[in-house]
């Protein structure tokens, strides 16, 4: 019984994708009904089908990406990923991340992946994360199967984030020292302004409204009064 119980736990296992988004990501529909491999390799798709063959070389079955795994036609499916977000990277066995502006020989420090608002989340909730290139070779040619684990890259990503590496390696989200983790969103940036909001939810496990529409001053107003009616702190304000 709990060799069945193995095999099928490693069954569902997944893989995650982290990257910044680019021009000519492929949907769901531009997908649906396809087969990857023999679709053009421009835009994203080649990306996709980069990340795809290297879940195949790991043996996992399933892969999750953010471009085309969510319907984004469907506003309540936008809503229920939004809120479930940090639940799908956190859930994953491995969180693969490409840094297509980190060439073989930079620092990962340089990448805009650190600049950006969602990929906050996708840096903490994950339990073991690989950094790739540009041109999907591992980070400084680290074989390790979690890059978290690595004393230097994880000295790289304090530096580069200001967050401490017991947040990088064991992050829990909830209310505690919201004010820090406020701060460590504070230079990000995010495409819709009021991302900059929904992408912290998952970080601080709050479920609110998304409201696609209103303003990013109005989304972070909400996301503050959440924190402050729940925790107390108003420390925040």
């Amino acid at each position: 019984m709990k060799l069945i119980h193995c095999n099928t736990s490693r069954y569902f296992q997944y893989i995650t994708l982290s990257h910044r988004w680019g021009e000519y990501e492929p949907s769901l529909r531009d997908i649906e009904d396809h087969t990857l491999y023999n679709m053009s390799v421009g835009g994203g798709f080649g990306k996709l089908q980069a990340f795809c063959r290297i879940a195949l070389e790991l043996d996992y079955l399933w892969a999750w990406s953010d471009t085309c795994c969510i319907d984004k036609d469907s506003s309540a499916e936008v809503q229920e990923t939004i809120g479930s977000m940090f639940a799908w990277y956190r859930k994953s066995a491995l969180t693969i991340v490409h840094l297509s502006d980190v060439t073989d020989t930079a620092s990962l420090g340089g990448s805009e992946w650190f600049r950006r608002g969602w990929t906050l989340q996708e840096l903490l909730a994950p339990r073991n994360v690989v950094f790739y290139t540009e041109n999907w070779s591992l980070y400084k040619n680290l074989a390790s199967s979690n890059h978290k684990t690595d004393v230097a890259v994880l000295a790289e990503l304090e530096n580069e984030t200001g967050i401490d590496r017991r947040f990088l390696t064991n992050f829990s989200p909830g209310l505690d020292d919201a004010r820090s983790r406020l701060q460590w969103a504070s230079l990000r940036r995010t495409t819709r302004p009021e991302d900059i909001a929904y992408s912290l939810f998952g970080i601080f496990n709050l479920h609110l409204p998304v409201m696609y529409g209103e303003s990013a001053e109005n989304a972070l107003s909400r996301l503050l009064a959440e924190i402050v009616s729940q925790s107390g702190d108003i420390s925040v304000l």
